[in-house]
């Protein structure tokens, strides 16, 4: 938030401070005003001091304490148009590998009734597009941050509205440099078969099944697949060990440690 009120004057909003959160930008089009709210994510026990002294605990206490701020200042204004922009973790939206965790401070997920009584609600923090109700809504990110979102149709939502409120949401898909894909074989399938050549070009994670790591894997694989972004080693049929570290290696000398190792990576004594 340094600088922000400079920032302002070129178009740029921040919002970033709790206090902030019931002071919106107000935008104007031929039906009148409309007022934007920025709430930004909150860690409950961090922003207390700046909350009353009654805000519940966790995410929905803090976050219901931020939008009461901003519905408060609606009311005053009268019969006015508001969009929210928020970043949380709401209802049943469904994440994925590559957001970072919120969940320090109480739970993560808040209910979508927060947001009752604002014309539009724009959500952020998760990647995947997802509806929660026609004015409640996560665009995700523009492009994929790992593969768990390979199946993600990346975009943003185009919303218009009307001088009485909601009129029309459309889902605008953006450009992607190129797919995600994933395989999974012994490296010598992955390398000839003809049922891999339609993702030659995408960005892949390859999990290899060989029973034991093949030498220059990566190298090989790239001769073919140019764009492997990972690569993993999952061997058929092998169950993996659900001891702790310290109980696999009770008792165990530096040696037989060391070589257990090796035999456990190159899947051979």
């Amino acid at each position: 938030g340094f600088g922000s009120r400079l920032v302002d004057a070129a178009g740029v909003h921040l919002r970033t401070r709790v206090r902030d959160c019931g002071t919106p930008v107000v935008l104007d089009d031929a039906a009148g005003p409309v007022a934007v709210y920025g709430i930004p994510y909150l860690e409950p026990e961090a922003v207390r001091a700046d909350l009353p002294p009654d805000t519940g605990r966790g995410h929905s206490g803090v976050l219901a304490a931020a939008l009461g701020a901003a519905r408060a200042d609606l009311e005053a204004r009268g019969p006015v148009r508001s969009v929210v922009l928020a970043h949380a973790w709401v209802g049943q939206a469904v994440a994925s590998d590559s957001e970072r965790d919120i969940t320090v401070g109480g739970v993560a997920c808040v209910p979508t009734s927060l947001f009752d009584g604002f014309t539009y609600t724009a959500l952020g923090h998760l990647h995947g597009p997802q509806t929660l109700s026609d004015g409640l809504r996560y665009s995700g990110s523009p492009l994929a941050y790992s593969f768990s979102e390979a199946g993600h149709v990346k975009g943003s939502w185009l919303v218009e509205l009307s001088a009485t409120g909601l009129s029309r949401v459309e889902h605008v898909p953006a450009a992607q440099p190129r797919r995600l894909s994933t395989l999974r074989g012994p490296l010598s399938e992955l390398l000839t078969s003809s049922a891999y050549d339609g993702q030659a070009g995408d960005w892949l994670q390859v999990t290899l099944t060989d029973a034991a790591r093949p030498d220059e894997a990566m190298a090989r694989l790239t001769a073919r697949f140019p764009h492997v972004l990972v690569l993993r080693h999952e061997p058929d049929g092998v169950v993996a060990d659900s001891r702790s570290y310290t109980a696999r290696v009770a008792g165990r000398s530096p040696l037989e440690v060391g070589t257990a190792f090796v035999e456990h990576v190159r899947r051979t004594p």
